[in-house]
């Protein structure tokens, strides 16, 4: 189990907060508004109501305490470069900043966060490939080169193993896990037979995903 600070109660702070809590992390969740703080205490572990430009008060609540820091203010910059400051000054270790520009999310990196997420950027190109591709599940973009993929396998695909589908000579793509139901297969044998319902996790260039996707697309 980790311990998480959350700053910032946005939808995509309460959203996290309240996940991770359910997964069984400690969580200390922090903003300003006495009602958002109200409305996520009774599923975290802490709740604190305090101004994450205050780096005082941020000192005081014991963030050196935590693995991870979630700095999740979008619209406040202020804020935002404040906590991150404040948070690498305790000595967190991983800090994850979200961002709402390009240029935001290059200062956040520059004063110390880990690592920069755009939810509105992220959460647009999944469902562009979600809307795009039916048999993809799930798109994560790593980076601007890399992305992962969970695609349904294909009726032409059943029976057959990976070494069969030659996915990694044909389209230059990982196939990290295999996942059917509740069950998740991670680094699958090559000459595993594919099953109705599995789902392969893919991991490669976003342009070598994308190929792959159109061509399973002309399958359907």
């Amino acid at each position: 189990m980790k311990s998480f600070v959350i700053i910032g109660l946005g939808r995509f702070g309460m959203a996290l907060s309240k996940e991770l809590s359910r997964i069984g992390h400690e969580v200390l969740a922090i903003d300003y508004d006495p009602a958002l703080i109200s409305e996520v205490a009774d599923y975290v572990t802490h709740a604190v109501e305090a101004d994450a430009k205050n780096e005082m008060a941020l000192k005081e609540i014991g963030l050196s305490n935590f693995d991870v820091a979630v700095i999740s203010i979008g619209s406040d910059l202020e804020a935002s470069i404040i906590a991150t400051l404040t948070c690498k000054e305790l000595g967190i270790k991983t800090i994850i900043a979200k961002a709402t520009s390009e240029s935001h999310g290059k200062v956040l990196s520059k004063i110390g966060a880990s690592k920069i997420i755009f939810p509105e950027r992220d959460m647009g190109t999944r469902l562009a490939h979600n809307l795009t591709f039916k048999n993809i599940i799930d798109y994560i973009e790593l980076s601007s080169e890399y992305s992962i993929a969970e695609v349904k396998i294909l009726k032409s695909w059943v029976g057959k193993s990976l070494l069969d589908l030659k996915l990694r000579n044909i389209y230059g793509v990982n196939v990290i896990a295999i996942k059917n139901d509740d069950k998740i297969d991670v680094s699958p044998k090559p000459d595993k037979g594919l099953e109705q319902g599995d789902v392969l996790v893919l991991l490669g260039q976003v342009d070598d995903i994308s190929a792959l996707e159109k061509d399973s697309q002309n399958e359907q």
